[in-house]
C-alpha cells in the first residue's frame, strides 16, 4: 500500500494544492481527474499491480491526456501510484511494512482522539457515536454499510477531539485504511466492532477509551497482516 512517512502527510497535501493552483486554466479539470482516480483507488476499482495508461485513463475520464498526466503526477507524489518511464503508471503492491507503519501512526492519532472524547464529549456527541455503531448489531448489515459507518465513526471521533491538526492527519491516514478495508472485504467479511470504545467514552473512562481503541486497531492490523501477508 502506498505510504509516506506520517510527518509528510500534511506536506504532501499542501504540495498537491500548490501544484494544482499553479495551473489556473486547467485547475478544475486536473482536480476533477485527480479526485476521480483517487476515488477509484480508494474504492478498490484500481487494485495493487494494475497498470495505468494515460490514453486509457483519458478515455475513461472523458478528458485529454494533459490533465490525466498532471493528476497522475500528483497521485505519484502521494505514493498512490508509481511512474514507469515512457510507459505509464502502476499501483504498487501492499507491503507488510506499509501496513505496520500506517497502523502504528493510526494508533497514535486515534488513542488520542478516544481519550479526548472520553474526557470532553458532550451528551449529544456521545449519542451520535452510539447511533453510528448501533447498526453493527443488525443481522442484515452488509460490509458496504459497515465500512461507511466505520469511516464515519472514526472521522466523527476525530472531530470530537477538537484538534484540527490531529484531525487533518487522521483524515489522510483513514484514506489509506479505507483502501485496505475495501480490498480486505473481498477476502474476509469479519467486521471489527466499536462497542468497547463507545462504552468507555460513555462512562468517561479516559484510560479505558485509549486501551479499547488500541485493541481495536491492533485487531484490525492483525487482520490485514494475515490477509496481505499470505
Amino acid at each position: 500500500m502506498p505510504v509516506s512517512h506520517p510527518a509528510n502527510y500534511g506536506a504532501l497535501e499542501r504540495k498537491r494544492m500548490v501544484s494544482i493552483k499553479a495551473l489556473p486554466k486547467r485547475e478544475g479539470e486536473v482536480e476533477r481527474v485527480y479526485r476521480l482516480l483517487k476515488g477509484w483507488i480508494l474504492e478498490g476499482r484500481l487494485r495493487p499491480g494494475d497498470f495505468l495508461s494515460e490514453v486509457e485513463l483519458a478515455r475513461q475520464c472523458e478528458t485529454s491526456r494533459t490533465p490525466v498526466r498532471e493528476a497522475c503526477n500528483l497521485l505519484s507524489q502521494e505514493k498512490w501510484i508509481q511512474r514507469i518511464r515512457h510507459k505509464g503508471y502502476v499501483l504498487p503492491p501492499i507491503s507488510i511494512r506499509d501496513i505496520i507503519e500506517v497502523y502504528e501512526y493510526r494508533k497514535l492519532l486515534e488513542c488520542f482522539t478516544a481519550e479526548r472524547a472520553a474526557a470532553s464529549a458532550t451528551a449529544e456527541e456521545v449519542k451520535t457515536l452510539r447511533d453510528i455503531v448501533a447498526a453493527e448489531d443488525r443481522m442484515d448489515l452488509d460490509m458496504g454499510e459497515f465500512l461507511k459507518g466505520n469511516q464515519l465513526f472514526h472521522t466523527r471521533l476525530g472531530e470530537i477531539a477538537r484538534n484540527q491538526r490531529v484531525l487533518e492527519q487522521l483524515v489522510l491516514t483513514l484514506q489509506y485504511v479505507q483502501r485496505l478495508d475495501v480490498l480486505s472485504t473481498q477476502r474476509d467479511t469479519r467486521p471489527v466492532p466499536h462497542r468497547d470504545i463507545v462504552r468507555a467514552i460513555e462512562t468517561r473512562n479516559v484510560q479505558e477509551a485509549g486501551r479499547a481503541m488500541a485493541e481495536h486497531i491492533n485487531v484490525s492490523r492483525d487482520q490485514m497482516l494475515r490477509l496481505f501477508g499470505s
